[in-house]
């Protein structure tokens, strides 16, 4: 039987007369190259568990904050104006990072509720998804656009590339409901009449016509493409009276996942808005129950 003791000539010390084995440096260099290998995968494997977990996990403390905040403030009294019976929302003065409305999406769940803030500051995305400055509010003409992660910092668009046409995207603010609905995707456009659009909850949805025409729910574009959030998006030349423009939601993020090479961008139109009853505070949008 063989030991492992000094005796070996396997495991013991070179004897006289014995040459030292010279390492051969294709096995040397196969075995640095593979510890690297191996280093680099551990590096890679921590980074995406930082990135998907750890920060999901900063990021939905700082979001129920966000939403604690703006509770407080929209449960606080507020000096009626005579001169404003019908509590028109304000949004004048508001500052990076602060939340001034809620965003339901009801397929994705009855608990999926984000706080939107105001900017689209990398500091700001990491609470949650953020206002594009200079992008109308909701309910306004023009184009409410959002942006949101995708991947880590609480990823609130995670899936917003798995809406349908007609589905809903509730906008909560202090005084009122607004209700979005995806507008119809490319390949749907040319049949909608007979196809999707005989679905019941499409509608108050349909192509839209010039200047809108190249508007459609979802495509993906170059990040350099910052038309898609233009009040008529893809027409920055297009002269259309505020008045008359129509009431869009814009929703932008990045494509593929773990990538920042494109841009996923989906557009959905004003169909509906009323005001909070403040004689019945629960009263909330049927939308809120298409959780199918």
């Amino acid at each position: 039987m063989r030991t492992l003791d000094h005796s070996d000539p396997a495991s013991g010390p070179v004897g006289p007369g014995q040459r030292p084995r010279r390492a051969d440096p294709v096995r040397t260099f196969l075995r640095v190259t593979g510890e690297l290998f191996i280093t680099a995968g551990l590096v890679i494997l921590l980074f995406v568990v930082y990135e998907v977990y750890v920060t999901d996990l900063v990021s939905a403390g700082k979001q129920r904050d966000a939403t604690a905040a703006l509770d407080d403030r929209w449960k606080s009294p507020e000096p009626v104006d005579p001169a404003d019976p019908e509590r028109v929302e304000r949004f004048e003065g508001l500052t990076e990072g602060a939340g001034f409305a809620k965003m339901h999406i009801p397929v994705f769940g009855a608990d999926y509720s984000f706080t939107i803030l105001e900017g689209t500051t990398e500091k700001t995305l990491e609470i949650g998804p953020g206002h594009y400055l200079d992008t109308a509010y909701p309910g306004e003409p023009g184009n409410f656009a959002v942006a949101g992660h995708r991947v880590g910092k609480g990823a609130p668009f995670n899936d917003i590339d798995l809406l349908d046409s007609c589905d809903a995207i509730v906008v909560e603010t202090r005084y009122r409901w607004f209700v979005y609905r995806v507008l119809p995707k490319a390949d749907e456009v040319a049949g909608w009449a007979t196809g999707k659009g005989t679905d019941p909850r499409c509608g108050d949805v349909a192509p839209l016509g010039a200047p809108y025409e190249r508007v459609v729910g979802q495509e993906i574009v170059s990040p350099l493409r910052g038309e898609v959030i233009a009040p008529v998006p893809h027409r920055l030349d297009a002269q259309v009276n505020p008045s008359a423009q129509a009431r869009l939601m814009t929703l932008t993020t990045c494509h593929p996942r773990f990538s920042d090479r494109q841009r996923l961008v989906v557009h959905a139109v004003l169909v509906r808005e009323w005001a909070k009853d403040p004689a019945n505070p629960g009263e909330t949008p049927p939308e809120l129950k298409e959780t199918s």
